[in-house]
């Protein structure tokens, strides 16, 4: 039984959740202390339920994406050994669990809100529909990051139940973030994707130039931060996490080289999941403690 449970938990690489979790707690720390509802919440349950549904959504959304995937993974030397061309996971089964995180998902915002709950299958089609952008668009990592960037934006309506220009600036900033760290991630499949008519950045322009891309999204990331720092109501601490957050943004690139590959892991896991847990962490200290 935990042999199977840590096999599920490799399928959907759940220690990934430290992209995305961390901005979903920025958005909800932010609707609760400065967006407060007129009635008062019950703010540890509904954190619950907020887990949960980024549990759901991106368990879902992993587990689609290697069902779909399997033929290409199967293929692809650096992604046979995964759990279902390994044959460790069927593919069936792989989709039964996308079928019930998905109802979970769906039913997890039933009990939070009607915004997040009607919301909640226009999320789920984003998240799943990305696993199939890459046979038709080289933007494929721009879904992706939409898909990630619904977590602050989703977390805040969790609270609110409406919308304000600054979750949607933290989102923006995952949007670009997300899309560029997954374009450097994708230098290493630009061969095969070429050979096996994939689309991605790297495929279309080539290392160089990806990078180059790479690197504008990220500065558009930055510009994102340091514009909802300036119009935020943010304790001096919010900048300390921004400067820390846009360092690793040039940090990853001083990494990754067209022509030396090595550190992408590096760069696409640790340097991002530090980016994030820390940038968080102050801004939530921000939010806590008063200006």
């Amino acid at each position: 039984m935990f042999k199977s449970i840590k096999n599920y938990l490799s399928l959907i690489k759940f220690s990934h959740t430290v992209f995305a979790m961390p901005f979903a707690m920025i958005g909800f720390t932010l609707a609760l202390l400065k967006y407060p509802p007129p009635e008062p919440v019950n703010w540890p349950v509904l954190l619950i339920k907020v887990v949960l549904c980024m549990v759901f959504a991106r368990s879902a959304a992993m587990a689609f994406n290697r069902y779909l995937d399997r033929r290409y993974d199967a293929m692809n030397p650096r992604t046979a050994t995964r759990e279902v061309p390994a044959g460790i996971i069927k593919p069936e089964h792989a989709l039964a669990f996308t079928i019930i995180n998905s109802a979970l998902f769906i039913a997890t915002t039933w009990l939070i809100n009607e915004s997040c709950f009607y919301l909640s299958v226009i999320a789920l089609f984003v998240i799943l529909f990305y696993s199939y952008t890459k046979r038709f668009t080289a933007l494929c990592h721009i879904v992706l990051g939409i898909g990630l960037s619904l977590s602050p934006i989703g977390a805040f309506l969790a609270v609110t139940n409406h919308f304000e220009l600054l979750p949607v600036l933290i989102s923006l900033s995952v949007v670009t973030w997300v899309s560029g760290f997954d374009i450097i991630y994708a230098l290493q499949d630009e061969e095969f994707d070429r050979s096996n008519k994939l689309h991605s950045i790297p495929a279309l322009l080539g290392k160089k130039n990806a990078l180059a891309v790479s690197t504008t999204l990220h500065i558009l990331s930055a510009a994102f931060i340091i514009y909802a720092g300036a119009i935020g109501p943010f304790h001096w601490l919010y900048w300390l996490g921004a400067v820390f957050y846009v360092s690793m943004l040039m940090y990853q690139h001083m990494l990754v080289k067209p022509n030396d590959l090595s550190k992408v892991n590096m760069a696409f896991a640790n340097t991002n999941g530090f980016a994030s847990v820390i940038f968080a962490a102050f801004t939530i200290l921000s939010l806590i403690i008063p200006s």
